[in-house]
C-alpha cells in the first residue's frame, strides 16, 4: 500500500489526532472547529478520520469517521440513518436508450414516488413490496421498538418504502466507460428513520442533565449514551433497524425502476456487479486490535477489495470503487463530492441559466427548486478522488444521462 495521503489537523487541547484526507479540497473553518469538538471527547479515538468531501454538519461533521470506545453519539449518525447508495449494471448499451429520455424520466418519477409529499405519505404499496416488507421482519422489529419508546409514533412505514424522498436523494441512469447502462440511486430510511434519529438525539440531550461529566462537552448535539445504559442498547437496536430498513428501501426502489425500464426499453438482464452500501451509519468493528464503535457520517466502508459507490454532484461523474483497506482511515472513503455551499447560499449564488448549462447533457429537472443541488454547490469530484487515491481505486467511471431528484 502507498503512503497515506492524510494531513494532521491540530485539535487544540486534545490528545486525539485528526487525520484529514483534504489535500487540494476546501475545508471551512466551521468544519475544523466541529472536528476539534468531536476529537476532544475522551471516549473518541484513537483518532478521527476526515474524508475529502468533509463539510459542516449538525453535531458532527459530514465526511467524518468517528470511532468511539464504550459510547455512541446519536447526532454523529444523524437522522438520515442508513442513507446510502445502490447501483447495478445492466446488459443494455447506450444505443439501446431513446434519443429523448424525457418520457423515461417521467415514467420513473411516476413509478417511484419522489419528494416528501403531503406529510411524507405516498400511495399504497404494490402487493409484492408489501409482502416483502412483512416477510423481512422489519414490521415486527419496529413494533418492538415502539413498544418501549411510545413517542416513536409512525404510520409512514408502509407508505414510504420504495420511495425516494427529497433533498440530495436521486435516481440516475448512467453510462460507464464502455457505454454499459447502469442504474444508480441514493436514499435512506425515510421518515421513520428520521423520527428514530430525532427521538434518540433528544433523549441523549435529556440524559446530559443527569450526568457528571468530568470534562467539557462543547456542543449539546454531541450528547451520548454510554455502553451498559438501557438507552445505549435501545439506540443500537433502533439504529440497526433503520439501517436495515434503508437497505430494503433501496432494494425496493431499484426493483421499481428496473420494472419500469423493462416496459420501455429493449429486453435486458442484470449483470453480477451490484452494490448496496450505507454512508450514514454506526457498527462495531475491530481496528488496530481494538473493538470500536465506528460511526461513518458521510463515509463509506472501503475494506480491501470491497466495492463502494462515490457519486459526484448532479451533472458530474460518479465512481464505482474498490477499497484498499487503508487502516489509517479505518477502512473508509468519501461518500460523494461534498457540499461547498449551503443550500441557502446556493439558491442565492447560482442562477437558473448556470444550472441549465451545467446539466445540459443530463435529462433532469432544470427548475429553480433544484438550484441547491446544482454542480456548483459541490466540491470538484476530481479533486475529491485525487485526495483519496490511497483509500480506493476506481473500477468504473459513470456519467449520468438521466437524473430524477426528489
Amino acid at each position: 500500500m502507498s503512503t497515506s495521503n492524510y494531513e494532521l489537523l491540530h485539535a487544540e487541547g486534545s490528545a486525539t489526532p485528526i487525520k484529514g484526507w483534504v489535500h487540494g479540497v476546501p475545508l471551512e473553518d466551521s468544519a475544523k472547529e466541529q472536528l476539534r469538538n468531536i476529537a476532544a471527547l475522551p471516549f473518541v479515538g484513537p483518532w478521527v478520520a476526515v474524508m475529502p468531501d468533509v463539510h459542516l454538519g449538525k453535531g458532527a461533521t459530514v465526511g467524518s469517521v468517528v470511532p468511539t470506545r464504550g459510547a455512541i453519539i446519536p447526532a454523529a449518525v444523524g437522522v438520515d440513518i442508513g442513507c446510502g447508495m445502490a447501483a447495478v449494471r445492466t446488459t443494455l448499451r447506450a444505443n439501446d436508450l431513446p434519443d429523448n429520455l424525457a418520457q423515461l424520466r417521467s415514467s420513473i418519477e411516476r413509478g417511484v414516488p419522489v419528494g416528501n409529499g403531503r406529510g411524507g405519505d405516498h400511495r399504497q404499496l404494490p402487493d409484492s413490496i408489501e409482502t416483502c416488507l412483512a416477510e423481512s421482519g422489519l414490521v415486527a422489529r419496529l413494533d418492538a421498538i415502539k413498544a418501549k419508546h411510545r413517542k416513536i409514533r409512525t404510520d409512514k412505514l408502509d407508505k414510504q418504502i420504495g420511495t425516494l424522498g427529497g433533498g440530495n436523494h436521486f435516481i440516475e441512469v448512467c453510462l460507464d466507460e464502455s457505454d454499459a447502462v447502469w442504474v444508480m440511486l441514493h436514499s435512506g430510511s425515510r421518515g421513520t428513520g428520521n423520527l428514530i434519529g430525532s427521538y434518540f438525539i433528544e433523549r441523549a440531550r435529556e440524559e446530559l442533565a443527569h450526568r457528571v461529566l468530568g470534562f467539557h462537552l462543547p456542543d449539546r448535539d454531541l450528547a451520548f449514551f454510554m455502553e451498559g445504559e438501557p438507552l445505549f442498547d435501545d439506540y443500537v437496536e433502533a439504529v440497526s433497524w433503520a439501517q436495515d430498513y434503508a437497505r430494503a428501501n433501496r432494494e425496493a426502489m431499484m426493483a421499481r425502476v428496473l420494472a419500469d425500464m423493462r416496459h420501455r426499453l429493449p429486453k435486458f438482464q442484470l449483470e453480477k456487479l451490484a452494490v448496496n452500501c450505507h454512508h450514514n451509519y454506526v457498527q462495531r468493528e475491530t481496528h488496530h486490535g481494538e473493538s470500536l464503535l465506528v460511526t461513518r457520517k458521510g463515509a463509506v466502508s472501503a475494506r480491501e477489495g470491497e466495492l463502494g459507490i462515490i457519486p459526484g454532484s448532479m451533472g458530474t461523474c460518479s465512481y464505482i470503487v474498490r477499497g484498499k483497506g487503508n487502516p489509517d482511515s479505518f477502512h473508509s472513503c468519501s461518500h460523494g463530492a461534498g457540499r461547498v455551499m449551503s443550500r441557502t447560499a446556493a439558491r442565492q449564488q447560482i442562477t437558473l441559466a448556470q444550472h441549465r448549462e451545467a446539466t445540459a447533457h443530463v435529462e433532469c429537472r432544470k427548475d429553480a427548486a433544484v438550484i441547491d443541488e446544482s454542480p456548483a454547490a459541490y466540491k470538484s469530484i476530481d479533486a475529491v478522488m485525487a485526495a483519496q487515491s490511497d483509500l480506493v481505486e476506481v473500477v468504473h467511471t459513470l456519467r449520468q444521462v438521466l437524473c430524477v431528484k426528489g
